[in-house]
């Protein structure tokens, strides 16, 4: 529960308050600006925040939200984000939150099905909601996003407003997954889930007070105010995260002091990338945990020299339940010879408190009593249960049906991954059940294949797909090189797929793959620019024949 607020209130909105009491004069919000090549930063004060989200509060409960009201945010990465969801919370509201990234069309349907009554957003995000009034016919309340840029003396004019008492149970926010194998769909948070999430985090990365946190993925900023961290906003278009500028990126961290990070592999590359060629490290850096995709050996080896006081952790859970388990880097390396013998990536023990199996995969709604585990080094369907794990999908009870199990007073998700767990407890991730391909009886797992073949020196990534009809289904393996590394011609692709195929023979089933195909850039997630769309290259290539071809061919 929400520290000396009282055992009865559970919403975590009162955390806020907390931090205004005890770290009064600690920035909870830092925003670079770069000016003449100098960083220069804005920051706003913990007890600053509160009188802003609380005038904020106040303003939106005259507008008439309140418990219960669900309120879309279209806000910026920072204050106007951070403010805005407390704020909505602080009244009992209930923020949602889709990825603008998504795609036009795919967010006005998320919009549609999530039926919001209010808008709290940018510019931007209000005239989107007058241009597309069908998918917006639900909103009778709108609001500027830049009433969260009050300064505290002018809220301090403005009504406070008390933290509305919420039960663990009741309605904390929805939000949207990615939708990266297939549709996005609204995930139902209670403020008791949310409860348990800061509590998890915290313990399990041992995350104090006084922090700075650098988040790459602006969603996870939202628990900073609870964990008593400071949050540096990063200077990149959140829409747009793999085309950020890793030198400015590494500036700010450095000139902020900041202690922990959180992105994907693919920004840490970036950030690997970047310190070895101008040799600078970012030294008080305590910690950096890497999701959304696979933490490859050769990614924690190449940071460790520009993060030498840190530690690299490797979440790993989803929308519907995060976190689940965890590793760090240092374990990584030691399991890396399984990983590239094909044997998956493995993704750490479970957290306290969550309970994971690995059940035989099935393609139908399961029942308690048939969430019989594997035995130990057995594939088949992750599935966890845990205070964190969310009980259902917004307004999809099929989608509910198929992907929660009820067992008493606790709920199972189905991951939708592939995985098994080993002789010593810990899970290894496989790929995603919807991306494995069956070619004649033989189960070929994204993850176990890939890494074989992301070995070659020249490879950056992989990705597993089947070709031809469904009941007839070829393996085969698209090639995204090293920058600069793309191939010139039939006799360099040729040259290629011959070291590829020795590259296969290390493993009973990579040996069996005899199809290539190389791309400049896969198509990826938004949110993570990270998640490979492997359904979609399947689609691509279904018409290219099996014969090997590069992109232009």
């Amino acid at each position: 529960m929400v520290e000396n607020t009282g055992t009865e209130n559970a919403n975590v909105a009162a955390y806020l308050g907390q931090r205004a009491r005890d770290s009064a004069r600690v920035a909870a919000i830092r925003i670079p600006a770069v000016k003449k090549g100098k960083i220069s930063f804005t920051d706003t004060g913990f007890s600053e925040m509160e009188l802003i989200v609380s005038s904020l509060a106040g303003r939106m409960a005259g507008e008439g939200i309140h418990k219960g009201t669900r309120v879309l945010v279209l806000a910026k990465p920072g204050l106007q984000l951070i403010a805005g969801v407390f704020a909505i919370l602080q009244v009992g509201g209930v923020p949602v939150v889709i990825d603008p990234g998504m795609g036009l069309s795919s967010f006005l349907r998320c919009v549609r099905h999530s039926q919001p009554e209010a808008v709290f957003g940018i510019r931007k995000g209000l005239i989107l909601s007058h241009l597309f009034r069908k998918s917006f016919r639900t909103v009778s309340i709108r609001l500027s996003a830049q009433l969260a840029s009050r300064s505290a003396m002018a809220s301090m004019l403005m009504p406070q407003f008390p933290v509305v008492k919420t039960a663990p149970e009741d309605p904390a926010a929805i939000l949207f997954t990615s939708g990266s194998t297939g549709p996005a769909k609204g995930v139902c948070y209670e403020h008791g889930m949310f409860q348990a999430q800061i509590k998890a985090v915290r313990e399990r990365f041992e995350i104090e007070p006084g922090e700075v946190d650098f988040p790459m993925l602006p969603v996870f900023a939202l628990f900073n105010p609870a964990l008593g961290m400071t949050t540096v906003v990063p200077p990149m278009d959140p829409g747009r995260p793999a085309k950020a500028d890793a030198e400015l990126q590494m500036r700010v961290m450095r000139e902020a002091e900041v202690t922990n990070s959180f992105g994907s592999p693919v920004l840490w590359n970036k950030i690997a990338e970047e310190g070895t060629r101008s040799g600078k490290k970012l030294e008080k850096l305590k910690r950096i945990l890497a999701a959304g995709a696979a933490l490859s050996p050769d990614l924690v080896e190449r940071l460790q020299p520009i993060i030498p006081n840190a530690k690299i952790y490797s979440p790993y859970g989803a929308t519907e339940a995060l976190p689940l388990t965890a590793i760090e880097g240092a374990e990584v390396l030691k399991v890396s010879a399984r990983t590239e013998q094909g044997k998956g990536v493995c993704v750490g023990r479970a957290l306290p408190g969550v309970e994971v199996r690995v059940v035989p995969v099935r393609h139908e709604p399961l029942r308690a009593d048939e969430l019989n585990a594997m035995g130990a080094n057995e594939i088949g369907e992750i599935v966890a249960t845990g205070s964190m794990v969310t009980r259902t999908y917004d307004r999809r009870e099929e989608a509910t049906r198929m992907a929660k199990v009820v067992d008493g007073d606790r709920v199972w998700h189905r991951m939708g991954d592939l995985g098994y767990l080993d002789e010593e407890g810990r899970l290894w991730f496989c790929g995603r059940i919807a991306e494995r391909v069956i070619a004649n009886g033989q189960s070929f797992e994204p993850e176990c294949c890939e890494q074989v073949f992301n070995r070659h020196p020249r490879v950056y990534r992989t990705a597993l797909i089947g070709m031809g009809p469904k009941d007839r289904k070829t393996p085969a393996i698209v090639v995204e090189p090293m920058q600069g590394e793309f191939p010139k011609g039939a006799d360099e692709v040729h040259e290629w797929i011959l070291e590829l195929k020795e590259l296969g023979k290390q493993t009973p089933k990579t040996s069996l793959i005899q199809h290539f195909f190389f791309r400049r850039e896969f198509p990826v997630d938004v949110r993570h620019n990270a998640k490979i769309h492997r359904l979609k290259l399947a689609q691509e290539y279904r018409s290219h024949g099996l014969e090997p071809k590069t992109e232009a061919g």
